[in-house]
């Protein structure tokens, strides 16, 4: 039986259109419009909260704190890509630091994000390059044990497969698969909309919620005819 290989070097990817669009949401929009699903767990956070990252998944399985495939996918992954790494939330080792975070700056990927430990907090802030991460550890890794590269990985419990739409911010981060990511920028174009117009009505001073009452008595909490 034939087996795919280790290492996929070719995938397809979300359009560079759609990751510029999808750059100038939120998180938080593009979650809801894409069910509420695909979003991280919030350990996999910003290094700072002014950190954005948006582009296509090239994705990396390792197992705990070993790092050998991610200087490999360093190597492979092309400008604008976000390396997605699946180190199995471990925190007993950091799996990145300076030294390879550079090379991702100098390379143009456009961010990584790692479901584990990384290191050099201070350094990686004047780096000014978007990382995501579960935490951080001094230890450093192994470079022994192998891998895989642009496989489909969780991380931080949602599934990513390779070229997938990814964008994270203060919140955390979504993941939209890529051939439905285009449909769902002008669910975003609505959703920002109406939020907007829902701010403007709270500033007026309407801050009733007109859905309320349906849902407490669709729960049973208020009885047909009854209001707050």
């Amino acid at each position: 039986m034939n087996q795919l290989p280790e290492i996929i070097r070719t995938i397809d990817r979300v359009s560079p259109d759609v990751v510029a669009k999808a750059s100038t949401y939120q998180a938080a929009i593009l979650a809801d419009v894409a069910g509420r699903r695909g979003t991280m767990h919030g350990r996999v956070a910003p290094v700072h909260q002014s950190m954005k990252v948006a582009g296509p998944a090239f994705t990396v399985e390792v197992r705990p704190g070993d790092n050998l495939m991610i200087h490999a996918a360093i190597a492979l992954a092309q400008p604008g890509d976000v390396l997605v790494i699946d180190g199995k939330g471990d925190q007993t080792a950091a799996l990145m630091g300076t030294l390879m975070l550079s090379a991702c700056k100098k390379r143009g990927l456009a961010g990584v994000i790692v479901d584990a430990s990384i290191r050099d907090k201070l350094e990686i802030l004047e780096l000014d390059f978007p990382v995501f991460s579960a935490g951080f550890n001094p230890a450093g890794p192994t470079k022994f044990v192998p891998g895989r590269i642009n496989h489909p990985i969780s991380a931080g419990g949602a599934v990513v497969n390779p070229g997938d739409l990814v964008v994270g911010d203060a919140d955390g981060v979504v993941v939209i698969e890529r051939e439905k990511a285009p449909a769902m920028m002008a669910l975003a174009d609505k959703k920002v909309a109406d939020e907007a117009a829902r701010i403007e009505s709270i500033a007026r001073g309407d801050t009733a919620a007109k859905w309320l009452p349906a849902a407490l008595r669709a729960a049973g909490v208020l009885k047909e005819g009854e209001t707050l």
